[in-house]
This record gives structure tokens, sequence and C-alpha cells, in this order.
């Protein structure tokens, strides 16, 4: 007989497996069920040519130029003023200091917001107010809006992850803080600071309530940031509800939007284990 505490151990290891499994058949359903539906329909045609028919017929090529430029627009916004944030403070304010609180519980409330109230934001200040119109600039604006709580938690709680060793020997030897900062410091938090970055792209390019009020649903190719366009997000739920016979275009379009995802997954591993072996050599 399996004494009580064996019994319990066993059974939390089952439940545990148990819910593992279901996450993984639910994701293999999911998956399953985009990749059936679009199999056989994408093909270099369809990734390099112009919407036709609403987008019923044709391609994504202007989808993609316009997904690519807004993530470029809230990563290029949010990463320096994420991890500058997060820096300021981990190294220049303390644990209780009034500042520092006030900004981590304005940054969690922040990371709960809706989309839609974002998209509203974006809409009244950049759009309107500062006069940019339905644009690239401005949905990339708001996006950078949205992940900035995310990519500042997270590479905050990398930065204090970093032993006090690592900052006393340094300044044993004489190091000064910037210094110790960028050779030391924020080397040793890279890992943190990717899976911030991958949690903020995650939630950009899969966004669709902030973009429909910031850069606008114009499927044609962009020629400047200041044009409007339309993501892969939007071009999904716009097929898939507003357009009448769309659905086979909108399956192959999320499963674009999968593989860009998983691509961003797989390049941020490869850096982090670069920057790894770069460490430990």
């Amino acid at each position: 007989m399996l004494s009580y505490k064996k019994r319990e151990g066993l059974l939390i290891g089952i439940l545990l497996w148990l819910m593992a499994l279901i996450i993984v058949v639910f994701f293999g359903w999911f998956l399953g069920d985009i990749i059936i539906h679009s199999w056989g329909k994408i093909s270099w045609q369809f990734l390099f040519s112009q919407p036709l028919n609403a987008g019923r017929e044709g391609g994504i090529a202007p989808i993609l130029v316009s997904t690519f430029l807004i993530l470029f627009v809230t990563m290029v916004t949010a990463l320096p003023l994420g991890v500058g944030t997060a820096i300021f403070l981990t190294e220049f304010t303390e644990q209780n200091n009034f500042l520092g609180v006030l900004i981590r519980r304005s940054l969690d409330i922040l990371a709960g917001v809706p989309s839609i109230v974002f998209g509203l934001f974006g809409n009244a200040f950049f759009t309107i107010k500062l006069g940019l119109g339905f644009s690239i600039l401005s949905g990339g604006l708001t996006l950078a809006c949205m992940v900035l709580p995310i990519l500042i938690r997270t590479t905050e709680e990398g930065l204090r992850n970093v032993p006090l060793d690592y900052r006393l020997g340094a300044a044993a030897l004489g190091i000064s803080q910037r210094a110790t900062l960028w050779r030391i410091v924020l080397p040793s938090a890279m890992a943190s600071i990717i899976v911030g970055f991958v949690l903020g792209v995650g939630r950009a390019i899969a966004e669709t309530a902030a973009l429909i009020f910031t850069s606008g649903y114009v499927d044609r190719m962009p020629e400047s940031l200041m044009d409007s366009g339309r993501s892969l997000s939007i071009h999904i739920f716009d097929l898939s509800m507003n357009v009448s016979g769309g659905d086979d275009n909108a399956y192959s379009s999320a499963l674009v939007l999968l593989v860009l995802f998983f691509l961003i997954n797989f390049i941020a591993k490869m850096i982090l284990n670069l920057t790894s072996n770069l460490s430990s050599g």
C-alpha cells in the first residue's frame, strides 16, 4: 500500500500531466483545423501578390508589408523606452521608493487595460491630436503603449535576478556603474529582455481592436509610415466577419500569422543561445 503522501504526490502528478495533455490536445486541434482549411492554398503567389475582390482572391503582399512596418515602429519605440525604464527602476531607485512603486502600480494597471481602450486613446492622441491620421505610425505607436508594461516588468524582473555579487565585484575592481550595467548586468538579463520582446511582439502581431482605430483598413501597398495599412490580424478579422466567401483566404492568412510568430520565437531563441555562448566563452 502506498502511503498518504505518496498517493497525494501521485494524484498531483496525474493531474498536472492531464492538464498538460489537455493544453497540447487543444493546441493540436486548433493548429490542425487551420492547416486543414488552408492546405494547398498558400503559395509564393499568395504571399507576393495583391489582394483582389475584397480579399477573396489574390494574395497578402501589402498586408505583410503593413504588418512588418507596424511591428517595426512598435518595437523600435518600445524597446529603448522599456529597457531604459526597467534600468531606472532597478538600478537608480530603491525597491520601496515612492516613484518606483507608483510606476510599477501604473504598469500593472496598464497591463490589464483592454486593447480597445488603447485603440480609442491612440485614435484620440496619435491620430487626431498629433495629426498622424489613420497611419502605420499611429498604429505602431499605439501598440508600443500596449507592450510597454509587459516589456518593462519582464526586463525589470530579469535585472533584479542578476546576483548582487556581480555588481559588488565590479565595484571592487573599480569598474564604473555604466560599464557594469552594459558589460555585466544587461548581458546577464538578456534572457528576460528577449522574453519580454517575444511577448510584446506576440501581443502586437495579433492585435486587432487597437489597430482598427489607428492604422485603418486599407489593403493597398503602403508607400510610407504615414500611409494607412491593414495588418494580418485585421485582414483575418475582415475576411471572416465582413466578406462573404472570404473564409479560405482568412484561414490561409491565419496560418501565415502563426508561422511568423513561430519564426520570431525561433530567431529569438537563436539569439538567446548565441548570447549565452558568447557570455560563457
